[in-house]
C-alpha cells in the first residue's frame, strides 16, 4: 500500500507504567486465565493480520493487556490493525507482547476444554503459557516498542448488516486487480451515489480485463461520504469475521482509514491512497441483443469444455445462434471440447470468446436462476447479470478467438 507508515520505537523499557492511559500500577508482571477456547478463536482472529516474514521484530508479536476482567489481543502490520477483548479472570493486570504465531499455535494445540493460564515476568523478560502438565516460556518484546494505527477523527459512520456487507465483497472481490503497478486497482472502490431511485452504496473492483459492481440501498450516514479504496488484505480479513448475516457492524470512514466494529472486535485499516478509475465509462451502454440461460446448466458446461484448456490459452469460444449457443475449446497439444446449451436468444449469428476462468467466476456469483447476458458485436465488452435484479453487475473483456 501506498502512504506513509507511522511507528514510534522506544527503548525505554523501565516507562512501561507511565505510558499514558495505563494505570499506573501496571508493572511488567501479568497473570491471567481464560478458557483456551476463547483464547484461540481470538488469536485466530489477530494473528492473521502479522505478517510471517517482518524486519521489525515488534511486528511479528501480538499485544497482550489484561485489566478488569478482560484480556485485549491486539495485532498489526502498520496498514492493518486488529483489536480483540476477551472475558478473562485477571489476577495481576498488565502488558506484553509474544511472538503471534507462535502462540497461536500454542494455543491451538492445547487440549480443548482446558484452562490457560498467562504469566509474565519482568526479571526474564519471558512469559509463560501453562495448561495441566504443560509449560511454555516464550520471548517477549517491550509494549513500548508496539506501534498504535492511530485512527484519528472519522467523518462519516453508520451501521450496515454483516449480511450486507459480506453480499458486497463476495460480489466484487474476484476482480480485485493483483498488479502491483496499478496499485489503485489492489481494492474494492467504495462510494454512494444518487442513481435517480434513490441513494445507493455501490462497491466496485476491476483487474482491466473483468469489472464487478454492487450495490444497495445506502444505509442512513453514508450521505457524501469520499470515495474509499479498501485494500486487498483487509478485505480478506473483514470478510473472516462476518459470520453472522444478521449482526450489525458499525462502520466508520475517513479519507485515510476505514474502521469496522463487529462485536468485541475493532478492525482499523488505512486505504488506498490513490485515484480510482471513472469506472462508469467502460460500462457499455449501447449493447442491445439479450441472451438469457439456465446459471447452473451454462456454469457446468463452460466447466466441462474448459478441462481441455491449458494455462496458456483459456479461451472458450461461444458461438450464438437463435435457441442456442455452442461452447468450444480448442488446446493444439491435447485436443478440444464442444457443448451446446439452450438459451433464449433471437438475434444475428456471431462468435465472440471469452477467458473461461473469468466466465465460472462471475457465473459462480451470480444468484438467480437465469443469467442475463447483454452482448454488442465480438470484439465489445460483454454485460452480465442475475436476470430481473439491478443489484450486481459484471463487466467482461472479450478474447480474439
Amino acid at each position: 500500500m501506498h502512504g506513509n507508515r507511522e511507528i514510534c520505537i522506544s527503548n525505554s523499557r523501565s516507562s512501561l507504567h507511565r505510558r499514558a492511559g495505563r494505570p499506573e500500577e501496571w508493572t511488567f508482571r501479568m497473570k491471567v486465565t481464560l478458557e483456551r477456547t476463547e483464547l484461540l478463536k481470538s488469536l485466530t482472529h489477530v494473528h492473521r493480520v502479522v505478517e510471517r516474514r517482518n524486519t521489525i521484530p515488534i511486528l511479528s508479536n501480538v499485544m497482550l493487556q489484561a485489566e478488569g476482567s478482560n484480556l485485549k489481543l491486539k495485532a498489526t502490520d502498520l496498514d492493518l490493525e486488529v483489536v480483540e477483548s476477551i472475558a478473562a479472570m485477571v489476577e495481576t493486570p498488565g502488558e506484553t507482547t509474544v511472538p503471534a504465531h507462535m502462540i497461536y499455535e500454542i494455543v491451538r494445540k492445547l487440549p480443548d476444554g482446558s484452562q490457560v493460564v498467562l504469566e509474565t515476568s519482568g526479571d526474564d523478560n519471558t512469559m509463560e503459557i501453562r495448561t495441566g502438565r504443560s509449560r511454555f516460556a516464550l520471548q517477549v518484546l517491550s509494549v513500548t516498542d508496539f506501534p498504535d494505527l492511530t485512527a484519528g477523527k472519522f467523518s462519516h459512520s453508520f451501521t450496515m448488516t454483516a449480511g450486507s456487507i459480506r453480499k458486497l465483497i463476495n460480489s466484487t472481490q474476484f476482480a480485485i486487480s493483483t498488479e502491483e503497478t496499478r496499485y489503485y486497482l489492489n481494492g474494492i472502490y467504495m462510494h454512494s451515489l444518487d442513481v435517480g431511485e434513490g441513494l445507493r452504496f455501490r462497491a466496485v473492483a476491476t483487474d482491466g480485463h473483468r469489472l464487478a459492481q454492487a450495490e444497495l440501498a445506502a444505509p442512513e450516514g453514508s450521505e457524501g461520504m469520499p470515495g474509499i479504496i479498501v485494500p486487498r488484505k483487509t478485505v480478506g480479513e473483514i470478510q473472516k469475521l462476518l459470520d453472522d448475516p444478521e449482526v450489525e457492524i458499525r462502520v466508520e470512514i475517513s479519507e485515510t482509514k476505514i474502521r469496522f466494529t463487529i462485536g468485541d472486535i475493532i478492525l482499523t485499516s488505512k486505504l488506498i491512497d490513490g485515484t480510482f478509475p471513472d469506472y462508469e465509462r467502460v460500462i457499455p451502454k449501447g449493447n442491445d441483443k439479450e441472451l438469457r440461460v439456465d446459471r447452473d446448466a451454462f456454469k457446468e458446461a463452460v466447466d466441462r469444455v474448459s478441462t481441455i484448456a491449458s494455462d496458456r490459452g483459456r479461451a472458450v469460444k461461444m458461438s450464438l445462434s437463435e435457441g442456442k449457443i455452442i461452447l468450444t475449446v480448442t488446446n493444439p497439444d491435447s485436443g478440444s471440447a464442444t457443448e451446446e446449451v439452450a438459451v433464449e436468444y433471437d438475434n444475428e449469428e456471431f462468435d465472440i470468446g471469452f477467458n473461461s476462468k473469468y466466465l465460472l467466476d462471475i457465473a459462480a456469483q451470480l444468484e438467480a436462476d437465469s443469467a442475463l447476458f447483454t452482448l454488442a458485436d465480438s470484439g465489445s465488452p460483454t454485460l452480465v447479470s442475475d436476470d430481473g435484479s439491478n443489484e450486481t453487475l459484471y463487466v467482461l473483456m472479450p478474447m480474439r478467438v
